[in-house]
């Protein structure tokens, strides 16, 4: 008889962050699960070339996509960058309210600045960063960053130092779960094994010293005839 060819299908992929929807190709909705999608915000953003990274999640006969990282490109920031200016930039991880995050602000000055001015506003940038993150949860920065609604009032505390032409935050990333809650079942597991092979290890070395207590036995038994 004929085997039915599967054939893939298109799946409704809700993204709640954008309010949208988009549809990926697969043979069944499960398949989708785990799945990491790219999505372009340069349209969305007015112009601002912007990329978001998310992960699919499947539940029941739903698929919703969670942003995972928001990027942006470099030739935008290189384009904002002037002639007679100096830009900032950091790296660090913070946490918030449920994840683990990695954050890259991006700053640029109005006019060269001396390397005090440029220290002192990477960690008054890094503080503020750090203070606001804790108070909320993931989805709600990626949230806020598109909305500029971190960036403006940043750029308003970090003006006391010097006045800044652009303030954004080049990428911000998930990094972990806070309290690692899908790793402890894999680590719990991988002892187990540990424990069983040990246990394994300890019965093959007792059996062999009891053939060769037995078999240095038989020698004697024989030397004395």
């Amino acid at each position: 008889m004929a085997i039915a060819k599967r054939k893939k299908k298109f799946f409704e992929v809700e993204i709640p962050l954008l309010n949208r929807q988009t549809q990926l190709i697969a043979y069944e909705l499960k398949e989708l699960d785990g799945r990491y999608i790219k999505y372009d915000l340069t349209r969305l953003l007015r112009g601002k070339n912007m990329t978001l990274q998310l992960k699919v999640g499947v539940n029941g006969e739903k698929a919703v996509a969670k942003p995972r990282e928001i990027r942006l490109l470099p030739y935008f920031l290189r384009r904002m960058v002037r002639k007679g200016t100096n830009y900032v930039e950091d790296s660090f991880s913070t946490e918030c309210k449920d994840f683990q995050i990695r954050i890259k602000p991006f700053l640029i000055t109005r006019k060269k600045v001396s390397r005090a001015v440029r220290k002192a506003l990477r960690e008054k940038a890094r503080e503020e960063i750090e203070k606001y993150a804790k108070s909320k949860r993931v989805e709600e920065l990626f949230e806020e960053i598109l909305k500029n609604q971190l960036q403006k009032p940043l750029s308003l505390k970090l003006k006391k130092i010097y006045p800044l032409s652009l303030c954004e935050i080049r990428v911000l990333k998930v990094e972990k779960e806070i309290g690692g809650k899908k790793e402890e079942p894999e680590k719990e597991k991988a002892e187990e094994k540990n424990s069983a092979v040990k246990e394994e290890k300890k019965e093959n070395d007792s059996e062999e010293v009891k053939k060769e207590e037995s078999a240095d036995s038989g020698k004697d038994s024989k030397a004395t005839h």
